[in-house]
């Protein structure tokens, strides 16, 4: 088992690479490495006799390169050469040391950080639509957390497979997917873990135009960060963006794809305490949802001085993902196209962010 997985980390990048470029997904893909997650989360033992000797000085610089990864990903995007960078950490650092010596203990350590690192590659491709690679980063990831044995990791991994199912309109089996994490983690993640795996339920809800089902979601997901602990050793490093303001600004998303304009903004007041200068892509995307939830209400110009405010802070960030919040307010721009400030702000999106009309 410890081969195949050391060959995944290796190959995966090369294997993928001239077909990412078209961006393909299939939900399918996922059936296979969910399931088997689902039946059997954690395998039985993680030594292995090989190479050199792994200790944890490896294990420190993998965390260390993890945590860059999130930081520069959250503030500049996964187009960023340094969020980006974390393929050549798996390619070139984890993939090694997962053909070498370890005991059980260093073992199952190492297949969590290497799942993580192939988690935020994964993450990193969708940021950038490259979605086919970001597939497979992310069952390898799954497959990596199962080695591992961490149930929260792997529930982690699952939602954020869930959520690339979603942005690319699989809102069905998004639902199923964060269903089945948290059903599978539930009584072993910590609360924080099982709240970002409910808010992503009721986004596919919302999406689906459910408002009942996403509510009782998003009420989950608020009743688990109200129970989680801040600054708690419990809780690992890769879970601690979801927070409250979090919450809201997917709660914002939430209302506008749900049709409910009034509900939006009051969320959007909650989310202000999200630092742009921190959560640059987050803040951002933020500021094109509650817009286009103000061009719902018929606001034009409210919608207009949150849109414009977006684009100066997506401007800073490369991501492909955020560009798509930018292109869903400018259609709900529909009913003003004559207007100059409208037209204005289109050309403006085009030009500072590659935003078609």
């Amino acid at each position: 088992m410890w081969e195949n997985c050391g060959h995944s980390v290796r190959c995966s990048r090369k294997s993928a690479f001239w077909t990412a470029a078209l961006g393909s997904f299939g939900a399918s893909a996922f059936t296979t490495p969910v399931t088997r997650w689902l039946v059997t989360p954690a395998d039985e033992t993680a030594d292995h006799c090989g190479g050199r000797q792994v200790g944890r000085a490896d294990l420190d610089e993998l965390r260390e390169a993890a945590d860059d990864a999130r930081r520069w990903d959250s503030k500049f995007g996964g187009g960023n050469w340094k969020a980006n960078s974390v393929t050549d950490c798996l390619d070139h650092r984890a993939g090694p040391l997962l053909q070498g010596s370890f005991s059980d203990e260093i073992g199952r350590e190492l297949f969590s950080v290497t799942a993580e690192l192939s988690r935020l590659a994964g993450w990193t491709a969708f940021d950038v639509g490259e979605h086919e690679l970001a597939q497979r980063h992310f069952i390898q990831a799954l497959r990596l957390a199962r080695a591992d044995g961490d149930m929260q990791l792997g529930c982690h991994v699952l939602t954020t497979m869930a959520m690339q199912s979603l942005m690319r309109v699989f809102a069905s089996e998004t639902a199923d997917m964060a269903q089945g994490a948290f059903e599978q983690a539930n009584g072993q993640a910590v609360p924080r873990v099982l709240a970002f795996t409910k808010l992503i339920e009721a986004r596919a809800h919302a999406r689906e135009s459910d408002p009942r089902a996403a509510s009782r979601a998003l009420k989950a997901s608020d009743d688990l960060l109200g129970r989680a602990k801040d600054n708690s050793s419990d809780e690992p490093a890769w879970i601690d963006f979801c927070h409250h303001a979090r919450l809201s600004v997917d709660a914002a998303e939430i209302f506008r794809d749900l049709k409910n304009p009034r509900t939006a903004p009051t969320w959007n007041q909650q989310a202000a305490a999200m630092l742009s200068g921190v959560f640059t892509r987050s803040v951002g995307m933020r500021l094109a949802i509650v817009g286009t939830g103000h061009l719902q209400a018929k606001d034009l110009d409210r919608g207009l001085e949150l849109g414009n405010r977006g684009v100066d802070i997506l401007a800073r960030v490369q991501s492909s993902r955020a560009k798509d919040y930018v292109s869903e307010f400018n259609a709900a721009l529909a009913p003003w196209r004559r207007e100059l400030t409208v037209r204005a702000f289109i050309h403006r999106s085009r030009k500072e962010l590659g935003v078609a009309a």
